[in-house]
């Protein structure tokens, strides 16, 4: 995950409300150290509380155009004339 691309899930995730109110909720994990270094290498995150924030944010903000596009398989009829 590059900084811009950290930047923009944090951004996404303020602006949809998700960063807001009391911070209640405690997220723990045990990670191989190796994991943990390489991401904060990549991200330039060095706090872990900020990693994981950055880490969750990027996962709701990621886009589900994969999902979409194979979920189109067989929707466009065969004898469609693409004009090829």
């Amino acid at each position: 995950m590059a900084p811009d691309r950290v930047k923009f899930s944090i951004v996404f995730a303020r602006e949809a409300g998700l960063l807001a109110g009391a911070k209640t909720v405690v997220v723990r994990g045990r990670m191989p150290p190796a994991l943990v270094k390489r991401a904060k290498q990549k991200t330039g995150i060095v706090s872990d509380t900020e990693l994981l924030r950055a880490a969750l944010a990027h996962l709701v903000a990621s886009d589900d155009y994969a999902d979409w596009l194979i979920a189109q398989r067989g929707k466009v009829p065969a004898d469609l004339d693409l004009g090829l």
